[in-house]
């Protein structure tokens, strides 16, 4: 078993990757049409798609804190794994949305240290409150995060398939999530939690969508 330094200089690591778009995905990028397709956008489609695609791969960037953090936190074996096989699969996200970044000639957020450390922090102490309440924390957020994909889903240009094609399969990924973190017993955050979870949500990714 790993000590406690060898696991902090792990998620020293991982965090650097993160942030530093060096995430590989172990999934190939969602079936769509060809990057060439992105041309016949136009410019004020251009911008709004990349845009959306850096809220959305700022959201990656915490997921990945998220998960991890929970993996931390938690003592029960079954689910470190569990969180560790859901960072597995958002990393794919990250990668994929930070490709489509460049594919539209965007960057990602320049504040992606400040989101990553803010959304650990919170991960950590929701998996020191409990189990329970950290898988609840998973069960509301992949819920507020399919609301909030859904409406890019509405909000991106019809000719951008392929960042059409990423939030689909994003979208279905976190279904699955949020639906496994329930089967664990999961259990219901009180309301004034889930509304300061939308308010945190819509502050980050208002930011997100400029810088």
């Amino acid at each position: 078993m790993a000590s406690w330094t060898d696991r902090f200089i792990l998620e020293v690591d991982r965090g650097l990757r993160s942030i530093g778009n060096s995430v590989v995905a172990s999934r190939s990028f969602p079936e769509s049409a060809s990057p060439a397709e992105g041309t016949r956008l136009t410019e004020p489609e251009r911008r709004h798609a990349a845009a959306l695609m850096r809220v959305n791969h700022v959201g990656e960037v915490c997921a990945q804190a998220l998960y991890r953090a929970q993996a931390v936190a938690t003592r029960k074996p079954e689910l470190e794994q569990m969180f560790a096989a859901a960072a597995k699969e958002e990393a794919d996200h990250l990668a994929w949305t930070a490709q489509r970044l460049e594919e539209l000639g965007e960057g990602p957020s320049l504040l992606n240290p400040l989101w990553f450390a803010g959304a650990y922090a919170l991960g950590l102490a929701a998996g020191r409150v409990g189990d329970a309440v950290s898988l609840g924390f998973v069960v509301e957020t992949e819920r507020q995060v399919e609301q909030h994909l859904e409406g890019h889903l509405e909000s991106l240009p019809k000719a951008d398939l392929r960042s059409r094609a990423v939030v689909d399969q994003m979208r279905a990924d976190e279904i699955r999530h949020g639906a496994h973190a329930q089967s664990q017993g999961a259990r219901e955050l009180p309301g004034p939690v889930k509304a300061a979870m939308r308010m945190a949500a819509k502050v980050m990714t208002s930011t997100a969508y400029w810088i």
